[in-house]
């Protein structure tokens, strides 16, 4: 029986207003996890807390071991309680966690804040994805992806803005008292945002399921074989991604998430530092803050539309080879119009590069174990983000920050790869795979 139009106008209102909701939670995610490096250099050229570059490293991986933790642990967490009720979480956990950054009296203060920030940093993000996948109009699901980590790039770009216009009048702690800010957001957040209606009906919780539809005036999604029964364990979850042949493509995407984040944070830390390396004023390497993150915004809207189309495995493939290119270029003292086109560019390629692994994973994946589908492929490559910072300030701290974008292009090939054996894996299986018409179709 096809939807009435009264019907199908309040589903989308109310898709947009979870897309929305979730798009200001990541937007305050990506302020928060790109605030360090922007203020990085300040904080290195004042000695505060007297910080060095191979401490400073060790600083950036340890929110990104938090981010490793809340990965590992929000996703199979949000499969047993629900999206909602961890995002509410993170973003009062994050929030709070800048706040003991602003007032640190020393690095090992500092950087438990950091690291109980990239807790809910880390924790966010899948359950966001999980959580807009399961709202997605059919057929625009990368593409729905896609523009809900525009947000975290936004937030990016209000990073750097928070550091040319906060720290130098007002100094370092200024933004991360800044950073605070969303707390007022989990309010507003706990009371509009609704659970996922596929969720509830997983774990048989039909009742809300039909109240919550009801409400909104939208149907529920098709019942599905399963829907009602007894909720898998968090281990039968992640159990569900080894069986018959997954477990190959599973590792597949781990790993080249593993060399993908390396890159994303590794880049993320270091940009701005690297750049004045090589010669550029702190407002010049705070502007190739800007571009990059404005390049992730675009990328993100091309290769989700582009994904949906020929599939995430493939696009991601071709933009980990692009950035492997960008991030090399960015090694060799070029005109600054030039350099400026580049770190576009490679903004563009990298940070959508790594959210089509996202995009593919959580697309294919069964409501009842989708975040921990991509709560785990997004944990196991933190392990790269942790890498990738520290990485960074070790190559600094050794007089070798010129070797820092000649490694990272390294890892973008490694995972350009991975992600394309994941995809030409993808292709060869029998026509009659029905898991393999998701993955790789399905986009």
């Amino acid at each position: 029986m096809p939807s009435s139009p009264s019907l199908t106008m309040r589903g989308s209102r109310l898709a947009l207003l979870v897309v929305a909701l979730c798009w200001l939670a990541v937007l305050f995610d990506g302020l928060d996890m790109f605030i360090y490096g922007s203020v990085l250099p300040h904080m290195l050229a004042e000695r505060a807390l007297g910080i060095t570059p191979d401490q400073a490293g060790d600083l950036g991986s340890y929110a990104t071991f938090g981010m490793l933790v809340g990965a590992l642990t929000a996703g199979t967490v949000a499969d047993r309680i629900g999206r909602k009720k961890l995002m509410v979480g993170c973003v009062a956990l994050f929030s709070l966690a800048s706040g003991l950054c602003a007032t640190a009296n020393g690095i090992a203060v500092f950087g438990l804040g950091r690291t109980l920030a990239g807790v809910g940093l880390g924790g966010l993000l899948p359950t966001a994805i999980s959580m807009v996948s399961d709202y997605a109009p059919r057929g625009r699901g990368a593409l729905t992806i896609g523009l809900l980590m525009t947000a975290h790039h936004a937030g990016g770009i209000l990073s750097a803005y928070v550091a040319l216009w906060v720290v130098e009048p007002l100094g370092w702690r200024a933004a991360f008292w800044v950073c605070v800010a969303p707390l007022l957001f989990v309010p507003v957040l706990a009371k509009s945002l609704p659970e996922s209606l596929g969720f509830l009906l997983a774990k048989g919780r039909t009742e809300e399921a039909h109240a919550l539809a009801s409400r909104y005036a939208v149907e529920l999604p098709p019942a599905k074989a399963g829907d009602g029964a007894p909720a898998p364990s968090r281990w039968d979850s992640l159990a569900h991604l080894f069986r018959g042949g997954e477990w190959i493509q599973t590792l597949l995407y781990w790993v080249a998430s593993f060399g993908g984040l390396l890159l994303v944070y590794g880049v993320a830390t270091w940009l701005p530092t690297l750049m004045r390396g090589q010669g550029y004023e702190l407002g010049s390497a705070l502007t190739f803050v800007v571009l990059f993150n404005f390049g992730g915004i675009v990328g993100m809207l091309v290769a989700g539309r582009a994904s949906d189309w020929f599939g995430a495995p493939r696009i991601s493939a071709i933009w980990f080879a692009l950035t492997a290119v960008g991030v090399f270029l960015l090694s060799i003292r070029m005109p600054l119009a030039l350099t400026f086109t580049v770190v576009f560019l490679t903004g563009v390629f990298l940070n959508s590069a790594q959210t089509m692994i996202y995009a593919t994973v959580s697309i294919r994946s069964a409501p009842q174990s989708r975040a921990t589908a991509v709560g785990w492929t997004s944990g196991m490559g933190r392990f790269g983000a942790v890498f990738g910072p520290w990485l960074g300030g070790q190559l600094l701290a050794a007089n070798k920050g010129d070797w820092g974008f000649t490694a990272f292009a390294l890892a973008g090939l490694s995972s350009m790869v991975f992600i394309g054996l994941a995809a030409i894996r993808g292709a060869r299986r029998p026509a009659g795979d029905s898991t393999g018409r998701a993955l790789i179709g399905a986009h």
